[in-house]
């Protein structure tokens, strides 16, 4: 798929975005939104869609591997969300596990001297994204046609 993607991270209090170059090559982190309910959260990002030309969606599930089974999880709440997302916004879906990416958004984050009580959610969509663009590029990850919505 060629054209700009949007990375997302659903926390509970924020979501994280960012986005890839036009190549779809590189990632970079975009911005936090605060969450406001779904409606509205939904609207923003359609939003930042429409306003940066976006063609894809990349969200990042936390899959836990290990997660008692039977027990809803964290990951059971996200797919719930990206569920409604795809109704309210008319462009495909891709979701990628988030596996350890908060780790890492820390890590990014001391490398780029912020401060350590500021959020990370955009670099946790950055490295969501930028893994999921790495998986395209090698042919291990594909991205769903778009939905139609009616």
């Amino acid at each position: 798929m060629i054209g700009r993607l949007l990375g997302i991270d659903p926390g509970e209090k924020r979501i994280g975005l960012a986005v890839s170059d036009a190549m779809g090559i590189a990632a970079r982190e975009l911005q936090i939104l605060p969450r406001l309910g779904n409606a509205e959260d939904f609207a923003a990002i359609s939003e930042v869609a429409a306003r940066r030309e976006i063609a894809g969606i990349v969200v990042g599930v936390p899959l836990n591997p290990n997660a008692p089974e039977g027990i809803r999880t964290q990951a059971d709440a996200v797919r719930e969300w990206i569920s409604e997302m795809r109704l309210a916004i008319p462009l495909p879906i891709a979701e990628v596990s988030e596996y350890l990416t908060s780790h890492e958004a820390r890590r990014l984050a001391h490398q780029q001297k912020r401060n350590p009580r500021e959020p990370v959610d955009d670099l946790a969509a950055r490295i969501i994204l930028q893994s999921f663009l790495d998986a395209l590029s090698y042919g291990n990850a594909t991205f769903p046609p778009s939905e139609t919505h009616e």
